[in-house]
């Protein structure tokens, strides 16, 4: 039910006939019967009106089995999508820049075509995702970034780079957008947060695998048929490939039309998450929620938590193995040693993960994790890059990393305080939008002018992680104040209780359902 508002007390407002329709649907029904109007018809088939119990052993079982299918496909497929799109980070001190002429800014350019094509395609592609067979629209563009990825050791100048480098962002831009989907669709509330950590950590495990393999390529030899980087965006897309062709093969497009599945799982499936209560499928506009979903506060926190994230993140992600070496490193030490961020960035998320699970907060963590990044930010501020210092330079710059333990949680917030299919379709791409928009003025910020010391890029990057922990206290005490207004309408009497989540699948949003808890 949307507000379950007792019948004397609706008013009929300028969002039509649908939103009264959701606003009145317990009244009309009854508390013990769900409106199949505000039901996706394919949902409908396996929805039960009764809620079902599923013991244990039971759930544990489902739980495996939707890993294997679709947890496993996501943590490859953003490993791979993170790797194809870093390669360039370990390829900038592998001669690529002298291979293809590239000088001033045309560098910081490969990176931010990327951004600058997924903010223009977030909303097609989330608008597409809801409508097309995920599983299938996922694996068809890993082939594709596959290719592009591929065919990027032919470019032989900044032109051929740049539009391979667009083409990989329009193609790498359907994961983002399709993970958090699938997080909220197959995974309880309380084990989103885990879900959506372990996958984003893999921008950490890239680091690691990444800078691994590109020092193996490294050793390969200049009398070589194909330069060491050549080989490396060879690799990396040929592997792409052939994993987006397993996908397409493996990952079910949902719990409803999983032929892995058997009737009676695909109901328990759908059954596991309806303490959720924020649906689960929906292809049906509704344009109210378009509209609440710009004035919701929440979501204007997440647009600015993901620009003062990406912002630092972009130019740091591309400019790494180019930072380190000037502290005064050679090219193999400096492939080595950045393996380390990634060994920081996975060590967080993980412990991230634990926190969360264990006191079942996320905001405080994710705080937290943002400490040491603003205190080696401040070091890197403060010091000059000379090789006396540069132990104490990479203890900084490995601090700075910390923070991507908060990146995951504040992400889980979106799939946990969400709800409405059509509010959470135009969420998510204000959320993407802005992590393009960061990710795509990050590199800018590192100016070859400001070269080895970046200190006025270095300056942006603490700026941004100070902004970073308002907005996750304002956040938080938003949430704390909203939960506290449910309870009070309930306690008063002004709302009828759904205990039982007889409407958890109805297509309402998270303000209108007045059974709906934040998490933070």
């Amino acid at each position: 039910m949307a507000d379950q508002i007792k019948h004397e007390d609706a008013t009929i407002t300028a969002a039509g006939d649908e939103k009264l329709e959701a606003a009145l649907s317990h009244e009309e029904l009854g508390k013990d019967h769900t409106n199949y109007n505000l039901v996706d018809k394919e949902l409908a088939q396996y929805a039960s009106d009764i809620p079902v119990h599923i013991d244990e052993a039971t759930n544990s079982r489902l739980k495996k089995s939707i890993d294997r299918r679709v947890l496993v496909v996501m943590i490859v497929t953003y490993f791979l999508q993170s790797v194809d799109k870093g390669t360039l980070g370990f390829a900038s001190i592998m001669g690529i820049q002298k291979d293809t002429g590239l000088h001033g800014q045309q560098y910081s350019w490969l990176t931010t075509i990327i951004y600058l094509v997924i903010l223009c395609v977030e909303y097609p592609e989330n608008y597409i995702i809801q409508r097309v067979p995920i599983a299938k629209w996922l694996g068809v563009n890993i082939v594709l970034w596959g290719t592009v990825v591929a065919l990027t050791a032919v470019a032989k100048n900044f032109t051929g780079l740049i539009v391979l480098r667009g083409l990989l962002g329009g193609f790498e831009a359907v994961c983002q957008p399709t993970f958090t989907l699938l997080s909220s669709m197959w995974y309880r509330r309380e084990e989103q947060a885990a879900t959506v950590v372990l996958w984003y950590m893999m921008n950490g495990l890239q680091q690691i695998i990444g800078g691994f393999l590109a020092f193996l390529f490294t050793h390969i030899p200049d009398s070589a048929p194909i330069h060491d980087w050549q080989a490396l965006f060879i690799f990396h897309g040929i592997a792409a490939v052939f994993w987006g062709i397993f996908v397409l093969w493996w990952m079910p497009d949902s719990p409803m039309k999983a032929k892995c599945f058997s009737e009676e799982d695909k109901k328990l499936i759908i059954e596991r998450v309806r303490d959720n209560r924020t649906g689960l499928q929906n292809k049906k506009f509704r344009i109210h929620q378009v509209k609440e979903a710009f004035l919701d506060p929440q979501v204007y926190a997440f647009i600015l938590i993901q620009i003062f994230t990406t912002l630092p993140s972009g130019g740091m992600g591309a400019y790494a193995a180019i930072v380190i070496k000037s502290f005064g490193y050679s090219t193999w030490e400096t492939q080595l040693l950045q393996m380390v961020t990634g060994v920081v960035q996975v060590s967080s998320m993980l412990t991230a993960v634990w926190i969360e699970r264990k006191y079942k907060m996320s905001i405080y963590p994710a705080i937290v994790s943002v400490l040491p990044t603003i205190a080696g930010a401040a070091a890197l501020c403060g010091t000059k890059f000379t090789p006396d210092k540069r132990v104490g330079l990479l203890i900084a710059w490995y601090c700075m990393f910390s923070f991507w333990a908060g990146v995951g949680l504040a992400l889980s917030l979106v799939t946990r305080n969400v709800a409405g299919q059509t509010k959470k379709s135009v969420v998510v791409s204000l959320t993407f939008m802005a992590w393009a928009t960061g990710n795509s003025i990050g590199p800018q910020v590192f100016r070859q002018k400001d070269a080895p010391r970046y200190f006025p890029a270095f300056a942006v990057i603490l700026a941004s992680f100070v902004s970073l922990v308002v907005v996750f206290i304002l956040l938080r005490t938003y949430y704390v104040w909203q939960n506290k207004l449910k309870d009070g309408k309930l306690a008063r009497g002004e709302a009828v209780p759904d205990i039982d989540g007889v409407h958890a699948f109805e297509d309402i949003t998270d303000k209108e359902n007045v059974n709906f808890r934040y998490q933070y």
